[in-house]
């Protein structure tokens, strides 16, 4: 079973602006609401379309299967099917020898970024830049599922 083990934080500066070697514009939709075994999603990037389906627990370890789908089908899919939708750009840093995934939303959930880092071990030391904020990888309100109902601009406190 394929497993990706990711860790999340919120990022409490630009600094890490200078440190991107590229991004991407995504939009992403929900087949459903949350509270089943799994979280399916459909992300648009550009010229590709995934369905993505990933166990719906917390937490950094969770299995995850994802396919490349006709981009048309994937359109029609976000339009039609998605009870869920967000908006962001992910920029990719690469440091220390890992891969982050600052996502920047847009939208709904304008002002929230949020970096991730997928690990090979859920064990594994994480050197932490200095733009790294507190850890919410055990808080259901920041995975993008619950962004996409219930977003960061309907939040009372932040």
């Amino acid at each position: 079973m394929p497993v990706e083990i990711e860790r999340k934080f919120l990022v409490v500066d630009d600094t890490w602006r200078w440190e991107v070697s590229r991004h991407r514009a995504m939009q992403q939709g929900y087949l459903g609401a949350p509270g089943g075994k799994a979280s399916i999603r459909v992300r648009l990037e550009g010229k590709r379309a995934l369905l993505n389906v990933k166990a719906a627990v917390m937490g950094a370890v969770r299995a995850e299967y994802e396919y490349e789908i006709p981009l048309e089908e994937g359109r029609e899919m976000f339009d039609n099917l998605c009870i869920g939708r967000l908006e962001k750009t992910r920029h990719y840093i690469d440091r220390d020898g890992l891969t982050w995934e600052v996502d920047e939303f847009h939208g709904d959930n304008d002002g929230l970024v949020v970096a991730e880092v997928e690990l090979i071990d859920p064990q594994q030391e994480i050197p932490r830049p200095a733009w790294l904020g507190r850890e919410v990888t055990e808080e259901p309100k920041y995975y993008n599922h619950s962004l996409s109902l219930k977003p960061f601009r309907s939040w009372h406190a932040h």
